[in-house]
């Protein structure tokens, strides 16, 4: 069998302060991976990453690379849903790398991935910040949609993260899903059969101010608790000048997930809130 035509895109945009307000100065594209600017007055900048695939499966391969610089700020989200379909063989990766200059904000917001039955995905994100750089991460994940009747039985999912600041390591986590990706989300110390999850992180040195707000928000029962349509947890720690608020959440679907993550990055994005093409 001739081997098939696999998706390869990236794409890199290079913001910085220029005349009192943050400003595109380089854009890369190639293949499948496309960035839009919409118009806008003011900070932060926006930018849309697109992916004309349609979705991933085995052996595709998209990269982004966002890099702020110093004193300048950034807001960036994605079309759409990202989908992972069943893969016939290879798996599916991602790779993100944000780099941030001192003083300088980024906003790293996507819409949820969805993972289908059978699927096999990897993606890495990995994050430089200068000094008194600020930045907010969101990944979520949807493991089937109830709606449609779908589920992710089985399959392979990584997610891997790396953050710096100072040349010094903030934040690490390694997610590894699979073969049984239902049975092993059954489990009570895992989401006790949630099927939406979601890792907001944020470095800043008012994150400790948020925090009651934030557990306000998340519900704070506690992963694998009696209502999974309201799971989740927040905590903070001190980090080096400054702070990390790190809250996990998980949901029966996408809906129940998506109605407590909107007024949570409307929290912590501050003036910049909500992304435009997020909705409920």
């Amino acid at each position: 069998m001739p081997a098939a035509q696999r998706v390869a895109g990236r794409a890199r945009l290079f913001c910085g302060k220029s005349e009192g307000r943050t400003r595109l100065q380089r854009l890369y594209q190639d293949g499948s991976a496309k960035i839009r600017l919409p118009a806008i007055q003011g900070d932060p900048l926006e930018a849309v990453l697109i992916n004309t695939a349609g979705g991933m499966t085995g052996g595709d391969r998209l990269g982004w690379t966002i890099e702020v610089g110093a004193g300048a700020s950034a807001s960036i989200t994605t079309q759409a849903c990202e989908k992972v379909y069943r893969a016939a063989a290879d798996r599916a990766e991602t790779s993100v790398g944000l780099r941030v200059g001192p003083g300088g904000r980024i906003a790293w917001l996507p819409q949820e991935t969805i993972v289908f039955d059978r699927a096999a995905f990897a993606r890495t994100l990995d994050v430089e910040l200068g000094d008194d750089a600020e930045a907010l991460i969101l990944e979520a994940t949807l493991f089937g949609r109830l709606a449609m009747g779908e589920r992710a039985i089985q399959g392979s999912f990584h997610d891997r993260w790396r953050v710096r600041q100072g040349g010094g390591l903030v934040h690490a986590e390694d997610l590894r899903l699979g073969p049984d990706i239902a049975a092993t989300l059954q489990r009570r110390a895992a989401t006790g059969g949630a099927l939406a999850l979601a890792t907001v992180l944020l470095v800043s040195p008012q994150a400790e101010d948020l925090l009651d707000k934030v557990r306000a928000i998340v519900g704070d029962t506690g992963i694998g608790g009696p209502v999974i349509s309201e799971g989740g947890g927040a905590s903070f720690w001190s980090v080096g000048r400054s702070g990390k608020l790190l809250a996990r959440l998980c949901a029966g679907d996408g809906y129940q997930l998506r109605k407590r993550l909107v007024p949570l990055v409307e929290l912590l994005n501050g003036r910049a809130g909500l992304p435009k093409l997020w909705s409920l």
